[in-house]
């Protein structure tokens, strides 16, 4: 059933009833729709900060704008701030939206109108992703119009069999879970993995420089799964970055998990907060004081914890590393963390100058340690 909704959804995307415009009054945030030249393209403009970005519904890939209202006409630059030289849109507002030109860095000029952007209603049977895309983020729910999934392998990890899916033009890829649990079970899993997927195809098409994705299944069991969400970019900025995080989904409800959901060191009752996701804002719990409790007390726990389970590769940096400072608080304050068959694997966090550092392979907390101090959600641990 639900690979016939992810075939679903990449036909009806384009065919369904358009009712809706795109204006974000609260942000001040516009979308349009309309031609550069010949070829259409979606444009977000933010008239307030003079911020916005567009893309060729060809190529789906961002190009960014900043400018400033010059009496009637909206001047726009496009690309970096760091070029020298830059194309130009100059728009003047119209009945119905806007026209101008765009005017490339050797002279060349091509016409420009806009229109506010009518959005197709969220085909029935489609993620839930995918109806939050397009009540909150009409921008990029436009961008995945006629996007699909391709359809690859099929393996068995731990027991339970998974089925591929990749976006040919990010090459980045994901699986669904198709045996191994019941079918409400797997439908609730596979919207959370699906969802991670459409997310990582957003994040390559929004980055205008090098992308590359890869995922892989960590751990799966009746209770509880992780996957690793690998990530190298260079999308502006001094340096290229790479990012490894766990998708961890607690296998009976279908939800996201969250450390304190499994270990909870605090007193009273667990903090659960999410962070915004995947341009989806799920915030929730009260920041301040889900950080407090991750420096105050979770920090020195871990770090208490990780010392006495491993005194030499807490206090020892290995030849030729700088000192990567492990038994510090800091790099466990907010740690990448997922299910091993031993216990609760967790990454230590470092800025980017020594991200090296994030990279081990001993830090285990066992399950033994872990259920004497049991977080929000009750879970079935090894």
């Amino acid at each position: 059933m639900f690979r016939g909704l992810l075939r679903l959804f990449g036909v009806l995307l384009l065919t369904g009833l358009f009712v809706s415009t795109a204006t974000w009054a609260d942000s001040g945030a516009q979308v349009y729709t309309g031609t550069l030249g010949k070829s259409p393209i979606v444009l977000e403009i933010n008239t307030r900060t003079g911020e916005g970005r567009y893309f060729y519904k060809k190529y789906r890939k961002d190009l960014a704008l900043d400018g400033a209202m010059d009496g009637e006409t909206l001047v726009l630059e496009e690309g970096s701030r760091m070029e020298n030289s830059r194309p130009t849109l100059r728009l003047q507002p119209a009945l119905d939206g806007w026209s101008g030109e765009w005017t490339s860095t050797a002279g060349k000029t091509l016409k420009i109108e806009l229109k506010p952007a009518i959005i197709p209603e969220v085909p029935a049977g489609s993620l839930p992703y995918l109806a939050k895309l397009h009540d909150h983020a009409t921008y990029e729910y436009l961008r995945l119009q006629g996007v699909t999934l391709k359809k690859g392998k099929t393996e068995t990890f731990m027991g339970y069999t998974l089925q591929w899916w990749s976006e040919p033009q990010t090459k980045t890829s994901l699986f669904e879970v198709v045996s191994g649990y019941s079918p409400e079970e797997r439908q609730r899993i596979n919207q959370q993995l699906m969802a991670r997927l459409w997310g990582q195809v957003l994040s390559s098409y929004g980055c205008g420089g090098y992308y590359a994705q890869s995922s892989q299944p960590l751990w799966m069991s009746s209770a509880v799964m992780s996957v690793r969400i690998s990530t190298e970019y260079f999308c502006g900025g001094a340096y290229p970055d790479q990012n490894q995080e766990a998708l961890n989904i607690d296998t009976k409800s279908g939800k996201l998990l969250t450390l304190e959901d499994v270990l909870w060191v605090g007193q009273g009752q667990p903090v659960r907060h999410e962070e915004r996701d995947d341009y989806i804002d799920t915030s929730s719990g009260s920041s301040d004081v889900w950080s407090k409790y991750r420096t105050t007390e979770l920090a020195p726990w871990l770090v208490a914890q990780l010392t006495r389970l491993y005194p030499k590769d807490m206090t020892i940096t290995p030849e030729g590393s700088d000192d990567c400072g492990y038994n510090d608080e800091g790099p466990w304050d907010f740690p990448g963390w997922y299910f091993t068959p031993q216990g609760i694997k967790l990454d230590p966090s470092f800025p980017h100058v020594a991200a090296v550092c994030g990279f081990v392979d001993w830090s285990v907390l066992p399950y033994n340690v872990v259920k004497q101090h049991p977080g929000g959600v009750a879970l079935q641990l090894p």
